[in-house]
């Protein structure tokens, strides 16, 4: 950014960027949706275009944009292609854990080697999957054994943030290790209906030696608001890549009705728009958008005044910002299943060619909304709603 540019200028270009990105990506993002795979070149696309730099501190080097920022660019490349918008989030997700857990050496050196090297970031931190072992050496660190499971964009990546189970203090360690460090083997067998190129398959580490100083978080380390907090973070990628799909869908929808789009025989009208039963699907959809885009929003603005107080986050603030993503988490989860589904009776059968791709907007859709029950966003609303009461922090709440 150039001295006389204005955060609001900054903001205007990236998500330009990020539409260019997005115009990109379109073109083949149907055909290579059919293929799933390594997406290799499309992930270069996001490096290329600087996008890898964004919630890279400017102090690093990086362009130190604002969460709420960060997340309007992913929205915007998930309504071409929330695969690879997916795994931009992800990577993102992993500079953030790094901000807030690593030490001031740590941040050094992995913040400004992201900068300079234009890292991409791969997440193996599912706290879940215990298969890894985190087993204690005697030299000093850690060496961990076993496999992991969904973990995004671990293929092709430089840098891996990882966990382990340790038994003997019963908690997690969280490493940041590359990605080509002997013993890690990064399977490409992600073979969901959906997601198809976020490279979201298993990693093996087989005596991977973890050294005192790439350690996050230490075994029996004690808990901090600050740590539960990059659930959030996590959490509100999902509801940006709902909504993008949800955005991504209802386009598409609307360009099919305005421009190919026959009305019913028993519509008495000449064009399909104007048919009062679409108009309908249109408005209800409409609706759902945006209430869905509102709460996103406040959430983004949430979650960075929150952020950026470091390692000064209290749990108060934790439990406000867990509220304002659980609210967008729900809205958006309801919105994209409910768009990427009446798309199809705002289309109709021709709708349904493969030519068209529709159905990858729900599979897609439903393929991530599984990641975690809605059912429990709802509930800790309720409590909310009734008694005040924060979420209890988990590493999905």
């Amino acid at each position: 950014m150039s001295g006389h540019e204005t955060p609001h200028d900054d903001a205007r270009h990236w998500l330009a960027v990020a539409d260019a990105v997005a115009s990109t990506l379109a073109t083949t993002a149907v055909a290579r949706d059919r293929e799933g795979g390594h997406a290799a070149s499309e992930r270069e696309l996001l490096r290329e275009h600087g996008l890898l730099q964004l919630s890279v501190p400017a102090w690093a080097g990086g362009v130190g944009a604002p969460w709420s920022l960060i997340y309007r660019v992913v929205r915007r490349i998930a309504q071409a292609d929330s695969a690879l918008a997916h795994l931009l989030a992800f990577h993102h997700l992993q500079v953030g854990s790094v901000i807030l857990y690593g030490s001031e050496a740590q941040r050094a050196k992995l913040l400004v080697g992201t900068a300079q090297k234009n890292w991409f970031w791969g997440n193996t931190l599912n706290p879940l999957d215990k298969r890894t072992r985190a087993l204690d050496r005697e030299r000093g660190g850690w060496v961990f054994t076993g496999d992991k499971g969904f973990c995004s964009g671990a293929l092709g990546s430089d840098y891996l943030l990882a966990s382990a189970w340790h038994e003997a203090s019963r908690s997690l360690v969280v490493a940041a290790i590359p990605t080509q460090r002997r013993g890690i083997t990064v399977h490409d067998d992600w073979d969901a209906m959906g997601q198809r190129q976020t490279d979201s398959g298993t990693v093996t580490f087989d005596s991977v030696v973890v050294e005192p100083e790439e350690v996050l978080i230490a075994p029996g380390a004690p808990g901090t608001p600050v740590v539960p907090f990059r659930t959030c973070l996590a959490q509100l990628v999902l509801v940006n890549l709902y909504l993008g799909i949800a955005e991504g869908a209802f386009e598409e929808a609307r360009r099919y009705t305005r421009d190919e789009a026959r009305p019913w025989l028993a519509s008495g009208v000449e064009r399909a728009g104007d048919d009062p039963f679409l108009q309908r699907h249109a408005g209800e959809l409409w609706v759902k958008l945006r209430g869905a885009q509102v709460l996103a929003d406040i959430a983004g603005d949430v979650v960075q005044r929150h952020f950026a107080q470091g390692s000064e986050i209290t749990t108060a603030a934790r439990g406000e910002t867990a509220i304002a993503v659980a609210e967008a988490k729900v809205a958006a989860h309801q919105a994209v299943l409910e768009i990427t589904n009446r798309l199809f009776d705002m289309t109709g059968a021709r709708g349904t060619q493969r030519r068209f791709g529709y159905d990858r907007f729900w599979r897609n859709a439903r393929t991530h909304t599984l990641h975690d029950p809605v059912d429990y966003k709802i509930r800790d609303l309720g409590r909310w709603a009734l008694y005040r009461q924060f979420p209890e922090p988990t590493a999905y709440s």
